[in-house]
């Protein structure tokens, strides 16, 4: 989340999947502005995991940067462009009825066409 923080991700959430989910115990979803500060904070966000924890992370979606997964085995980041992120919604999808941490503001609901 600090590097998220340190990298200026806006609308940062964290959902908590431990009991719920066998892919992850919490799983990370951020925008950044453009592809090139979405790819951005993927690799130093990877980098980061690297030194901290000594592991490497699996990453996919780097090419374009509209949606990059980055799974570092029990926190699955996601690092979208704000129109990609409504698009998919994730946060809908994995919420389970609880309540979404955020250090900021939650996405508004997607309206429909």
């Amino acid at each position: 989340m600090a590097s998220l923080d340190d990298d200026q991700a806006e609308e940062v959430i964290t959902i908590p999947l431990a009991g719920k989910s066998s892919i992850a115990d919490h799983m990370v979803i951020a925008s950044g502005r453009s592809t090139r500060q979405v790819a951005s904070m993927a690799h130093k966000l990877a980098e980061k995991i690297k030194a901290e924890f000594g592991r490497s992370v699996r990453i996919e979606g780097l090419q374009t940067a509209d949606w990059v997964l980055i799974d570092a085995n029990d926190v699955i980041v996601h690092l979208f462009r704000p129109e990609v992120r409504t698009f998919y919604n994730l946060e809908r999808m994995w919420q389970f009825g609880d309540t979404v941490s955020s250090s900021l503001k939650p996405l508004p609901p997607a309206t429909e066409a």
